[in-house]
């Protein structure tokens, strides 16, 4: 207790043996019970705040918006799941949506990052620009942008990295690829090589897939938390 609350206590106890004796108005004796618990209750707010690890934003696409999948079953409900089962309080906010990109993500995170003021910051985006074919190095610029601007608040980074399937061609694949890295190890943020790691790349991975062959099923959701919870454990003090 800080010695502001113990003098408080003992001015009141003066105070309140006062009103007892007539000496004082007993309102009197109540309005000084309230100040002495105002310092009280900033401490137990203050305890609260400091059991929480903050806001965890996940600006992603459909591998992330839960799309084709029943409600409640993608993987960012299951990571959900998993911090409640870690004790870790933590508010997820799942600004994904399907179909964006990463130039979409760029323009959404500025308002994103200042309404929810996130502690931690997953980016899965990128997805979207190679299936569209964009310029890799504006896909590059975007990822590092929104990296940036996310540091740039003070909250912990983590990608989520992505490959093309080898008929766009080995080179393409590799700089694809490759660039997710390269931002982690200049920006030194955390990172994630590929997210569908252990799904896309297995021999008939057309079994871990929705029948569009591009969404994960909902038997790949726990695959992909897994791929991603030991990086995101990480970040989450």
């Amino acid at each position: 207790m800080s010695a502001l609350s113990e003098n408080l206590r003992s001015d009141f106890t003066k105070l309140a043996h006062a009103a007892a004796a007539g000496l004082v108005k007993p309102w009197g004796a109540l309005l000084l019970a309230v100040l002495a618990a105002a310092p009280l209750l900033s401490q137990a707010q203050t305890s609260a705040m400091a059991a929480s690890t903050g806001t965890l934003l996940i600006v992603g696409d459909s591998l992330s918006a839960e799309y084709g999948l029943k409600r409640g079953t993608g993987w960012v409900p299951l990571l959900e799941k998993q911090l409640a089962v870690e004790k870790k309080n933590v508010r997820v906010v799942n600004a994904s949506i399907s179909g964006d990109t990463t130039s979409g993500g760029r323009s959404r995170l500025p308002a994103l990052l200042a309404q929810h003021k996130p502690a931690t910051v997953v980016i899965e985006l990128g997805g979207n620009d190679a299936l569209r074919g964009l310029p890799l190095d504006m896909t590059e610029n975007n990822l590092r942008v929104m990296t940036q601007a996310a540091k740039k608040t003070g909250a912990r980074v983590l990608l989520l990295g992505m490959q093309v399937p080898p008929n766009y061609g080995g080179a393409y694949g590799a700089a694809f690829s490759g660039l997710f890295g390269k931002i982690a190890k200049s920006e030194n943020v955390a990172l994630v090589p590929f997210f569908l790691k252990g799904i896309a790349d297995v021999d008939d991975a057309t079994g871990n897939f929705q029948a569009d062959r591009i969404h994960p099923n909902e038997q790949s959701q726990a695959r992909m938390l897994g791929n991603v919870w030991p990086e995101l454990r990480k970040l989450i003090k």
